[in-house]
């Protein structure tokens, strides 16, 4: 999985290039990614590519939430997609989730693809 990370008022903004969707198979790869990050500094995670998400991707985000909570560290999810935005408000966790900061567009390089 290819990343990139950007500094933006003060906040570590991770954007996992070319995911579109946080779904079972997708998700271990994001935790295993994201862990470490998450246990050193809090990061909020641009989901602004990602259309789709199932129970696999919201446990996924849960997990990274604890793993960085368990840290002293924050977690959040910025700049979701209208879709994302509601399953989270569905499932009760866009007010623990989703970033107060909002993150309308990325200052940061693109994103490169894998070599």
């Amino acid at each position: 999985m290819n990343t990139k990370m950007t500094k933006l008022n003060g906040v570590m903004v991770m954007t996992a290039c070319g995911l579109t969707e946080l779904v079972r198979g997708e998700d271990r790869a994001l935790v295993e990614r994201m862990t470490p990050i998450v246990q050193q500094q809090s990061v909020a995670l641009d989901l602004g590519t990602v259309d789709r998400i199932d129970a696999a991707g919201i446990a996924a985000l849960i997990e990274l939430y604890g793993h960085a909570r368990d840290a002293g560290n924050g977690f959040a999810v910025a700049n979701p997609s209208a879709h994302v935005k509601e399953i989270l408000a569905l499932v009760g966790l866009d007010r623990i989730l989703l970033s107060q900061q909002a993150v309308e567009k990325l200052q940061a390089e693109p994103c490169l693809s894998a070599a």
